[in-house]
């Protein structure tokens, strides 16, 4: 299990000065734009205008918060008025975002297409992890309020701050209990060989 703290983010600027993103995880780690098989990051959406297009990448996008927006993927309006609520789009589409009532934080999963597939699930409560099927690895994000994770061997439980995240990988990521005092993400990652 990694511990990804928010605080140790780096802020990178998007191309078309809508706001910034902090990149919570990838794989393989280190990969850059055209290496990477699955990103995570968390954006703040700052104003109103496109999305930059991503071809050949699959995208989840949960706003993590703040008051909302209205998408318009490929001519189709989409209403995402509430938080903690993941929408799926092609990255290739034609985007445009209008907030709804000023900024927001975007919880975004980015995945290439034919290298890797994601659950995004929202919990609440307490949750056993790994989530059942094939996955290469589990990130636990804490989106509101804080999360505990107890690992199932014993050992102290980790404490995820709000934005904090862990990162469970391996053919058979290691089991624990997931605790929230909030809403944490749950992103089943599986990427795909050869």
């Amino acid at each position: 299990m990694r511990i990804l703290r928010a605080a140790d983010r780096t802020a990178a600027p998007w191309s078309n000065g809508g706001g910034v993103t902090r990149e919570v995880a990838a794989h393989p780690p280190g990969a850059g734009w055209d290496g990477f098989a699955w990103r995570v990051s968390l954006a703040d959406v700052t104003r109103d205008g496109p999305y930059s297009p991503l071809p050949g990448v699959r995208r989840i996008l949960t706003v993590a918060d703040g008051g909302g927006l209205e998408l318009t993927v490929d001519g189709a309006v989409h209403h995402l008025p509430d938080r903690f609520r993941p929408f799926a789009f092609p990255g290739a589409a034609a985007t445009d975002c209008r907030l709804l009532a000023g900024p927001v934080v975007n919880l975004n999963v980015m995945l290439r297409d034919g290298r890797a597939e994601a659950a995004v699930e929202m919990v609440r409560g307490s949750r056993a992890l790994p989530p059942a099927g094939g996955t290469d690895a589990v990130l636990v994000v804490a989106l509101q309020g804080a999360a505990r994770l107890m690992p199932a061997g014993g050992g102290p439980p980790v404490r995820l701050a709000r934005f904090d995240a862990a990162l469970l990988t391996g053919p058979q990521p290691a089991a624990a209990a997931l605790r929230t005092e909030g809403t944490a993400a749950v992103i089943a990652l599986s990427t795909a060989v050869g």
